[in-house]
């Protein structure tokens, strides 16, 4: 039996629920991983009732679900919240746009989250964590290691109490590792564990498409955090074989210009390698869901977004319980 592919609704968060819903289906979806924006997934209405009315509609549509994501509230608990935030998050945890009013209002909407999340049966919680530090990514004019130390600090102190929530609640935070956040790529995430103590209730949802063109190895993310990948997206990426006119920064040009070094990519259609990513997975013994990420600017989303769930299903399989050189001895 291969693992359930679900649709990250995210990226269709324009669409009603319902109308998601049906599409998804349509596509092949087993599921969905329900974005908390939107109508989708609304945590300030999200009572028992409101869950259960919730999950009796997935039910009616056959689908499942497995997990929430709140990635937009996420960013804001540890960056300095500012007008790109404000066009993120809702107008009450904005409130007066006061950075560290927003920070706080937003570290209690991920709380609650989790509480929805216990309400609804589910297990984990994706999201962002923001980052004080990520605007010191090149380090020019020099940066200290006291003050790469301290916003590692700040992540712990924000942080640690939504994380001793979760784990109260039975539930895991999963964060999506990604530039902008306060672990990018393996040694960042290594650093992140060590900030909080290697808190239990902390892990990773896996997405490879933000190591492949940063040129950090996905598949070793895998086996060095085997036991706390969570969550895992199917999105893929291409970058460029030759030099161009724009590198890994991006340019400040819009993602899917063709000039930038590397672009998101419908999956199976870029350059991330997903044999080797579900053989790792099945090393780690990961039997959760593959939630597809559809982000692909040059692409009709509703081709893509039914070609990846057939990519997935395709591509998907689970290790053989047997050495293929057993029957020898027999």
């Amino acid at each position: 039996m291969k693992r359930t592919v679900t649709l990250f609704t995210g990226q269709w968060a324009d669409l009603t629920l319902e109308t998601l819903a049906q599409k998804a289906k349509s596509f092949g979806y087993d599921g969905l991983e329900l974005a908390c924006w939107g109508d989708h997934l609304e945590i300030d209405k999200a009572d028992q009732a409101y869950c259960d009315a919730k999950l009796a509609f997935l039910k009616k549509h056959d689908l499942k679900l497995y997990a929430i994501s709140n990635h937009l509230v996420g960013q804001a608990i540890c960056d300095n919240p500012d007008s790109r935030h404000k066009g993120m998050i809702s107008p009450e945890i904005w409130g007066d746009g006061d950075p560290e009013g927003v920070r706080q209002r937003a570290a209690e909407n991920m709380i609650e989250t989790g509480r929805v999340a216990k309400r609804l049966g589910l297990k984990v919680v994706n999201g962002f964590t923001g980052s004080s530090i990520w605007q010191y990514l090149y380090s020019f004019p020099p940066v200290s290691q006291e003050t790469l130390d301290a916003g590692y600090a700040d992540f712990a102190k924000r942080w640690i109490p939504i994380l001793d929530a979760y784990q109260e609640m039975g539930i895991k935070f999963a964060l999506e590792v990604h530039p902008t956040e306060i672990a990018f790529d393996i040694e960042t995430a290594k650093r992140a564990l060590i900030a909080i103590n290697n808190h239990p209730a902390f892990g990773f949802n896996f997405d490879p498409s933000h190591f492949g063109y940063q040129g950090v190895d996905y598949v070793k993310f895998i086996y060095e955090f085997g036991d706390r990948i969570f969550h895992v997206h199917m999105k893929d990426v291409t970058w460029n074989e030759h030099p161009g006119t724009i590198g890994v920064f991006g340019g400040n040009v819009e993602f899917g210009d063709n000039r930038r070094f590397w672009n998101f990519r419908s999956v199976g259609r870029g350059r991330i390698d997903f044999d080797k990513i579900i053989r790792a997975l099945n090393d780690i013994k990961y039997t959760g869901p593959l939630s597809v990420e559809w982000e692909d600017s040059g692409m009709n989303r509703e081709m893509g977004a039914a070609e990846s769930c057939e990519f997935v299903k395709k591509v998907d399989f689970f290790p053989s319980s047997l050495a293929f050189d057993a029957v020898f001895s027999k």
